[in-house]
């Protein structure tokens, strides 16, 4: 049983936390699901671009969404049904979309909230560095969602690094992280660091270790229950091999 899975650590999940607070809008139920909006919003943007959105009316569109979603009757739909984060989010914007935004585009849109700060600059960017594909929005939907956790992950990973005073091991060992070819041979980063080839080895193993710890960790957040930690990642891992 992974660090995620225990009872006792699961249940402060961002949304198994969301789940639990039911129709109420706790305080801490509000700042997980606003955390977990933050984190996510970029495959929601790319998902209206997909669709056919221009960037002004995808950014438009995503900061409307969430200055709804968030608003406290948002967790009154919530229930053990809707499934995973994930899957939830896509829906709510389709709901959105289809039932509410015609509506609201004759209003003054979202009262002059901005409940999130969106860097749309950025997020053009991300979007013309992706290969061209035929993948429709929603697979293009889950992709972006997996790189996103993942990019995530390697951000809480370096975070730790340089906090533990290894950001030159970090920077030196990230590429061991992937399988991508032409990565430093272990030889290389030895020599690098300063280290032996064995040490050098044993740094990699507990990095990758680490890694894996967090990722888990991650996925937990956007699931329901300890059981759906293993499945959702073999999806998501899945969407992200095609």
């Amino acid at each position: 049983m992974g660090p995620s899975e225990q009872p006792g650590i699961f249940s402060t999940t961002r949304w198994s936390v969301v789940l639990a607070a039911g129709g109420s809008s706790s305080p801490a139920a509000r700042e997980a699901l606003e955390r977990l909006c933050r984190a996510y919003w970029f495959p929601l943007y790319g998902y209206l671009r997909s669709k056919g959105s221009t960037p002004h009316d995808a950014e438009d569109l995503t900061q409307e969404f969430f200055a709804r979603f968030l608003a406290s009757d948002a967790l009154r739909t919530v229930s053990e049904e809707r499934g995973r984060f994930r899957a939830f989010l896509l829906a709510s914007l389709n709901h959105f979309l289809a039932n509410e935004w015609d509506r609201l585009r004759a209003q003054k849109r979202g009262a002059g909230q901005t409940p999130l700060s969106l860097d749309a600059a950025t997020a053009e960017e991300r979007l013309r560095m992706e290969p061209g594909t035929d993948l429709t929005p929603e697979r293009l939907y889950e992709r972006r969602w997996t790189l996103t956790l993942l990019d995530t992950v390697l951000e809480r990973l370096e975070t730790e690094m340089v906090a533990a005073g290894k950001a030159a091991m970090f920077d030196a060992l990230r590429g061991f992280l992937s399988d991508a070819a032409g990565a430093m041979s272990y030889t290389e980063a030895a020599a690098r660091l300063d280290m032996t080839e064995a040490a050098t080895r044993k740094a990699v193993q507990r990095l990758r270790q680490r890694y894996r710890e967090l990722l888990r960790e991650e996925v937990a957040h956007t699931v329901g229950a300890p059981h759906e930690v293993e499945s959702e990642l073999r999806h998501l891992l899945a969407v992200f091999a095609k």
